[in-house]
């Protein structure tokens, strides 16, 4: 049995708690970090639903606090940093993300290095990546891409996590440690839902499943299945690629009607409020001067945005899930949960 002990940071968010899952699974214990005791019983209760949680723990500490993170460090072995807001519309004060995300991170980064942490993975996004270039860029994204955050339009969840990562390999560059480091860049992510804490992915789905729009706005994403991240994750605490290694979650990209087809082919009568075309983009326009929702994705409608992310998939020895079998897990869980 694995004594090795893996911190998962805000270990109640979606991806995070299929990251414990993957790593019970495979022998490790987990411990993670929670803001209250209440919501670690939610968690422990959710987990114990899909694997042994006897080598499960948790401690409270919060990204703008130092309280408990020496704590939370104590023997551990690699962290997965995965706590960070990720909201669906843009909020009114900026700072509600960037400082979480920034101050957050290297907190947690020094926090790991004093304790002598041997592997800190930390979980980025793709946002850190495709925001802010030219709408008529031909050529793929790849893990060498930044987003270019000072360009206009660019919103605060997008910089904050270019923003948390730039400062973290910064910090990384500078310290002297040895500690290896590495990101995990996921898409949109899809699949199955844990519990009733959905995330701002399930919210996207909830909202086809629910009727709320005729048809789908032609906007497109790079996605991924959650449990694929959670293994990247997992994969990126043994890998023999030097530190530094950035690594995109993408299976495929995919419009809306991509993911609402197999929803709807699956799920039949469940999904029957699923839209079946595209709307045209001068109605979502419009829609957007009065639903916040809109108008975050109006300035991208009809870009296409390419990924190759094979070094990744090389270093990793990554296959990834298709958005057939990941959008329809999500829809599933939904409707298992109740939620539409």
């Amino acid at each position: 049995m694995n004594e090795q002990i893996i911190l998962v940071t805000g270990i109640s968010g979606f991806i995070a708690k299929h990251c414990a899952i993957e790593l019970l699974k495979h022998g490790y214990r987990v411990r993670g970090t929670v803001r209250s005791q209440a919501k670690a019983d939610q968690v422990k209760a959710t987990l114990g639903q899909h694997c042994d949680t006897a080598r499960l723990e948790f401690v409270q500490a919060d990204l703008l606090a130092d309280a408990g993170w020496k704590q939370a460090m104590e023997g551990v072995y690699g962290v997965l940093h995965l706590a960070s807001p990720f909201p669906l519309t843009e909020p009114k004060n900026p700072d509600d993300l960037l400082r979480p995300a920034i101050d957050g991170t290297l907190r947690v980064l020094k926090q790991a290095i004093a304790a002598q942490v041997q592997r800190f993975v930390h979980t980025s996004s793709v946002a850190a990546i495709i925001g802010g270039h030219p709408k008529k860029r031909k050529q793929p994204f790849t893990e060498d891409d930044w987003t270019q955050v000072n360009t206009k339009g660019v919103g605060s969840y997008t910089r904050s996590k270019t923003l948390a990562e730039r400062a973290a390999r910064d910090f990384i560059a500078t310290s002297g440690t040895k500690m290896h480091y590495s990101t995990i860049n996921p898409g949109f992510v899809l699949g199955p839902l844990l519990d009733r804490d959905m995330g701002s992915s399930g919210e996207a789905i909830q909202m086809f499943l629910r009727g709320k729009y005729p048809g789908c706005p032609k906007l497109s994403f790079p996605v991924v299945d959650v449990r694929d991240i959670a293994k990247m994750h997992r994969l990126a605490l043994i890998t023999t690629q030097a530190s530094g290694g950035r690594y995109i979650g993408v299976s495929q990209t995919a419009w809306f009607l991509d993911m609402m087809r197999p929803i709807k082919a699956k799920l039949g009568v469940r999904a029957k409020r699923v839209p079946t075309f595209e709307l045209p983009n001068f109605l979502i326009r419009l829609l957007a001067l009065v639903d916040p929702a809109a108008r975050s994705i109006a300035p991208d409608l009809g870009q296409f945005i390419q990924i190759d992310n094979s070094r990744t998939r090389s270093a990793l020895g990554m296959e990834f899930m298709g958005v057939e079998e990941s959008a329809p897990a999500m829809a599933q869980s939904l409707v298992n949960l109740g939620l539409v």
